[in-house]
């Protein structure tokens, strides 16, 4: 006979291995959440900076050409259309003027001939140039050019440093005399530059920023999600460990009975000449252990059914007093063949049930109180309505319960040490779900004159879907197996 749930240590062991396996699933896949979320982020990031920093440069790139094609532009007009610059002429083209500042957005022209020397564009205008100009590449690519011009970016020399210029060259033919001239406008870059530059270090800060913030988001996301998850799993080992555990409490049971059948078949075999009347004793026992087994079967069978869902409800307007009389009359003979009294104190309690599973309630808790119950005890049965429930006491007289056994007397096959013989350990768990699926709460507590005091409550409406409790918890109050409130006495 088992004193609570048994564990084989290899289940345990396997257990502990699946928890780690579990765990470190569920740490990859919290990563890999994590990962896609940053690796996402970076490439929106990239995406958005890489387009804003071509467009901001692509601006300020084309504000400077046009700069400096206005200030080419002009000249080209007034030289390749027929206009002599020697004669004056000219002294009216805007953006004729030399002398500007470098760093502040301004433009340097030159001009230069087919040979590269430089050339004045205006009388009385002495020959500018810069150390570097004409630039070659720059030179040689607008002789060559369908429309004469190129652009491009150089670092040259302005004042005591170098700086980053931008560079328009325009080849143009003067048609006073047929030569070939080229003109150079040069602007410096030096705020574009370091407009860019603060760009991209803006971008580029603010999207580490970005970035962790998503991976720290991520993570918390990832937590999140898995939470359903790692519920599920859970749920599913604990399934796993209560059906392991079922079936070796369920084989365990089950030997004791086949035992004893089979010992007393084997004595009736080896005594086959004997009388029939000679082996009474062993064909009360193979009756009685067949009763047991019967009775053990049964259980199981209703247990199996109510894990699955397969057991309806029949409901139906009734009076829990009514029930509670009717099945502990029914154990009056098995009370007193025990030497116990039963006391009935019911009081009309209306509620919607199932009138074979309450009756079954009553009789499960009527039948564990009459076997804890010493010879010449009472068991108390009360019913009382009140607040929207009807509830339920049974009350022995027996020893009562130790406080580590209030937390498993309903758990499946347990049995306290020092358990009276008989029943197969499952009643308990069988009235506990017959509670819950009436939306109720049951629990235990020790009587203040000793002994164990069962408590059912059930609410009175008929409860929803939301209104049953599953995997232990209860309807009406979240700890299962508090001890109730001792607001009411016991009779006697």
């Amino acid at each position: 006979m088992s004193d609570g749930v048994r564990v084989d240590p290899r289940d345990d062991g396997a257990e502990q291995a699946a928890l780690a396996d579990e765990a470190r699933l569920l740490r990859r896949t919290r990563w890999r959440l994590v990962a896609w979320s940053g690796i996402s982020t970076l490439v929106v990031l990239v995406v958005l900076g890489a387009g804003l920093y071509t467009a901001v440069a692509n601006t300020l790139f084309n504000a400077s050409v046009t700069q400096l094609s206005n200030r080419v532009d002009p000249w080209v007009t007034r030289l390749a259309g027929g206009t002599d610059p020697d004669n004056g002429a000219g002294t009216d083209l805007p953006g004729g003027q030399f002398g500007f500042q470098p760093g502040q957005g301004n433009t340097y022209l030159f001009a230069f001939d087919s040979n590269g020397q430089p050339v004045q564009l205006r009388p009385r205008q002495p020959v500018v140039t810069l150390p570097g100009l004409p630039e070659p590449a720059s030179f040689a690519a607008a002789g060559t050019a369908t429309d004469g011009r190129d652009v491009r970016e150089v670092d040259v020399k302005l004042g005591t440093g170098v700086v980053p210029a931008r560079l328009l060259t325009q080849r143009f033919v003067y048609i006073g005399n047929g030569a070939t001239y080229y003109l150079q406008a040069l602007q410096d870059r030096s705020t574009e530059v370091e407009t860019l530059r603060s760009l991209l270090t803006t971008l580029l800060a603010g999207g580490l920023v970005v970035l962790l913030v998503s991976f720290v988001v991520g993570y918390l996301y990832a937590s999140r999600a898995l939470v359903p998850i790692r519920r599920s799993l859970e749920a599913q080992r604990v399934a796993l460990r209560r059906q392991r555990e079922f079936a070796a409490d369920a084989s365990h049971e089950l030997r004791t009975p086949l035992t004893v059948i089979r010992s007393s078949v084997e004595h009736l075999n080896r005594h086959r000449d004997r009388p029939l009347g000679e082996s009474s004793e062993a064909l009360d026992d193979i009756d009685a252990e067949v009763g047991q087994l019967t009775l053990l079967v049964d259980d199981l069978l209703l247990l199996a059914r109510s894990d699955s869902g397969a057991v309806p409800m029949d409901r139906m307007g009734l009076d829990l007093g009514d029930v509670a009389s009717d099945a502990a009359s029914s154990l009056g003979r098995l009370a007193e063949g025990r030497g116990v009294r039963i006391e009935v104190d019911p009081e009309p309690a209306m509620l919607d049930g199932d009138p074979v599973r309450l009756r079954q309630l009553v009789t499960i808790l009527v039948d564990n109180a009459i076997r804890h119950s010493p010879r010449g005890g009472r068991v108390t049965v009360r019913v009382r309505g009140e607040e929207g429930i009807a509830y339920l006491e049974v009350a022995d007289q027996g020893p009562g319960l130790r406080p580590e056994d209030m937390e498993h007397v309903f758990d499946r096959f347990y049995r306290a040490p020092g358990a009276p013989s008989g029943g197969t350990g499952l009643g308990l768990a069988i009235a506990r779900w017959i509670v819950e699926r009436h939306g109720g709460r049951i629990g235990v507590r020790n009587g203040e004159l000793g002994g164990a005091v069962f408590r059912a409550e059930l609410p009175t409406a008929v409860p929803g879907p939301a209104g049953v409790a599953s995997g232990g918890a209860s309807a009406l109050d979240p700890a299962l197996h508090e001890p109730l409130p001792g607001r009411d006495t016991l009779l006697g």
